[in-house]
């Protein structure tokens, strides 16, 4: 029997690139459909194939339930499984394939966008600038230095630690949270260790959310932690939005208590017309783009692509997620 591949690309994939011809070079049967794609319509196509090369498509149990026993692996672009039951995966030995380490520069680089852009005011005077209004800066100070601010990061994997590089290169001290904390990186870059993420929120200016959402992390930034943190602190997530309660933290950008939100994730994406944070004062919303350029989109595709054909041609150069 053909082994026959499901491919979920998004507009962007779309065009053959090098995963592509890595697929076709193996002789597989590829089906490709435009995603992500609901549990509906992985439902309709569970059972027909041999693998999954995937993005944000919701594998639930069901769909794993009617997959099997055909289906010998899920490849995933990037890192985040919270589409994924990968759960119940484990529990019938299916294994769960990812592409840690492809986008850490890229959303490294993104918090800082939002930081600066924060602290720098760049957005609201922009669209100033556009209006027809110019106020001179040599009229107004506008902003605040990032220079001294401590930075403070939650989560020092692979996203953190890049995080934590670029705030060094700005003059910030670093402090930082992680049940794994890594000394040897921590002792090259001058990253202190907090024991937790209390400490880390009470002393920091910039507070970075680097942490995968899990039932522990859902909701940590909530009114009782926010409380908590140096008032004006800036808080940034570009990791999942859950992590963070959305009515308390437009609460907190109301009262001044937080000055500044930068998110590139929300509770609901795409969020509705009247979600809060899109009008939230001292606040910048971009549409879950930190991990998406066109350079970490080739190496996600590439990695998922690989990891995929070599479990399949019992090769053990992949990555797992799962373990059983």
């Amino acid at each position: 029997m053909t082994t026959r591949i499901l491919l979920t690309t998004t507009s962007y994939q779309d065009t053959p690139g090098p995963h592509h011809e890595l697929l076709e070079s193996q002789g597989y049967e590829i089906v490709r459909e435009r995603g992500p794609l609901p549990e509906e319509t992985m439902l309709e196509l569970a059972g027909e194939f041999d693998g999954f090369l995937c993005g944000d498509d919701a594998i639930t149990q069901a769909v794993i339930e009617k997959s099997l026993p055909r289906l010998k692996v899920i490849a995933k672009y990037g890192i985040g499984l919270d589409k994924i039951d990968v759960a119940f995966a484990s529990t019938q030995k299916l294994p769960v394939l990812n592409t840690p380490g492809v986008n850490h520069t890229t959303v490294a680089e993104h918090t800082f966008g939002l930081l600066l852009g924060l602290c720098k005011k760049i957005q609201e005077n922009a669209v100033d600038v556009s209006n027809g209004k110019w106020v001179a800066g040599w009229k107004k100070p506008i902003g605040n230095e990032i220079l001294g601010k401590t930075m403070g990061i939650i989560g020092l994997g692979r996203i953190g630690k890049e995080v934590a590089i670029r705030a060094k290169a700005f003059g910030m001290p670093v402090i930082a949270f992680d049940p794994y904390f890594d000394e040897a990186f921590a002792a090259e870059y001058g990253v202190e260790r907090c024991e937790s993420m209390d400490d880390v929120l009470h002393r920091a200016n910039v507070v970075s959310l680097h942490c995968f959402l899990d039932e522990n992390t859902r909701g940590m930034i909530n009114t009782a932690k926010i409380a908590e943190m140096q008032d004006g602190v800036i808080v940034l997530n570009c990791a999942r939005g859950e992590l963070v309660e959305t009515d308390c933290i437009v609460k907190a950008l109301a009262s001044g208590k937080v000055g500044g939100y930068g998110a590139d994730v929300l509770d609901e994406e795409p969020p509705p017309a009247d979600h809060p944070l899109l009008t939230a004062k001292n606040c910048i919303v971009t549409s879950h783009i930190g991990s998406r350029t066109y350079e970490s989109v080739q190496r996600q595709a590439l990695r998922a692509t690989n990891n995929l054909v070599n479990f399949l041609n019992g090769d053990s150069d992949y990555i797992q997620a799962n373990k059983f």
